[in-house]
């Protein structure tokens, strides 16, 4: 259900503003969302896993929150970063 160190390596490096950003709005996102998408693949064979659930719900809040900081401060990258991404809105 969680991505491997490899993987978030990679999503990193693709989504860092500056050499060696890991804190970034659009790093955070990159990897909530491909914690989301994991979770949502084991949902489809779990129907009855809930404890998971909140946890999924709880990053799709928080994934969000991130989105709505980055849309008021900066407009530019918060439409590249969804296109990016895939998420609709």
């Amino acid at each position: 259900m969680s991505i491997t160190a490899e993987r978030k390596t990679a999503l990193i490096a693709e989504h860092a503003r500056t050499e060696g950003d890991t804190g970034s709005a659009e790093v955070q996102v990159a990897i909530l969302s491909e914690r989301i998408a994991n979770l949502t693949e084991h949902f489809k064979t779990h129907k009855k896993d809930n404890h998971s659930r909140r946890g999924l719900l709880m990053m799709v809040s928080q994934r969000r929150s991130l989105l709505d900081h980055l849309k008021k401060s900066d407009l530019g990258r918060y439409t590249v970063l969804i296109e990016k991404l895939g998420l609709r809105r």
